[in-house]
């Protein structure tokens, strides 16, 4: 009878995770997938769903766009490299932020993690502004190179531009777990390493950063993934001929009314997206 209510218990939360998974993840991509085999429509919603017989007819037409036009093709590319580079920095700065927080004395630690997530104190779309307050024409970059007798750059609306607005911004995604991994390494190991000759370099290739590897992948996966379909910063900073991933999703939806296209292009993102977390749980496995 004692062992038989912990075992109820557990039961119980696990079919509450279960419902909530369903309701909240599986059912909103079903709806999603189902609505890329429909047929845009005038009308609210413009989608009319697969459902019978003639429903289903012409219900590839979007899929057969999305595979025949290279605007699509072009925008996932320039997803892809962007949300890579993005992921690549944060992961390069966050390892050298999280290993030199996790150096710091117990009770200096907690401040500098509060100094790296005091960005989030303030709204996202109000820190962006900031961007393009700081990186327009006349903004203080500009004058400043203007004070020092230099021609003033075209910083606003650039691949830089956005490439610094979506650093900023995914940076704290990447410290975070990566100094969760290294305040828990063994110092004992790099001691050892260094006792027995080995360079600081040396310590840190093949000590440290196989310790932080599975750490690292994963802060390259939770800035990767939100990055691939960022809509916000590239509307704001980037170039308004980069055509994003996210930007081609946004304008089927809400521009040009296409739901069938947008959910077409929503579930391939999320396919693309599915790969590196199959590779990522594939390696935690075998480790």
């Amino acid at each position: 009878m004692g062992g038989g209510r912990p075992r109820a218990a557990r039961h119980l939360i696990r079919a509450l995770a279960w419902i909530w998974l369903a309701l909240l993840v599986a059912l909103p991509l079903a709806v999603v997938a189902t609505m890329g085999f429909g047929t845009a429509q005038p009308g609210i919603p413009p989608v009319r769903l697969p459902w019978g017989a003639e429903g289903w007819q012409g219900s590839l037409e979007s899929w057969a766009l999305l595979l025949e036009d290279d605007y699509y093709l072009g925008a996932a590319l320039r997803s892809l490299r962007l949300a890579g580079i993005t992921a690549l920095c944060c992961l390069v700065l966050g390892f050298a932020m999280a290993l030199g927080i996790a150096r710091m004395p117990a009770r200096r630690q907690p401040l500098w993690l509060g100094l790296v997530l005091a960005p989030f104190l303030c709204g996202f779309v109000l820190r962006m502004a900031a961007w393009v307050g700081t990186l327009r024409d006349a903004g203080w970059v500009n004058r400043m190179l203007g004070h020092l007798g230099l021609e003033p750059l075209r910083l606003l609306y650039t691949d830089a531009a956005l490439l610094v607005g979506m650093v900023h911004s995914y940076l704290p995604f990447a410290v975070l777990p990566l100094w969760a991994a290294l305040a828990r390494r063994d110092t004992a190991l790099e001691e050892a390493a260094a006792d027995l000759g080995a360079s600081p370099f040396t310590v840190f290739r093949s000590v440290t950063l196989p310790l932080a590897a599975p750490a690292a992948l994963a802060s390259f996966l939770l800035v990767f993934i939100p990055a691939m379909g960022e809509v916000v910063i590239p509307e704001l900073l980037g170039a308004p001929d980069a055509v994003l991933l996210g930007r081609a999703i946004w304008a089927e939806f809400f521009q040009t009314r296409d739901w069938p296209l947008a959910a077409v292009l929503a579930t391939a993102l999320l396919a693309l997206l599915a790969l590196p977390l199959a590779v990522q749980q594939r390696l935690s496995v075998r480790r």
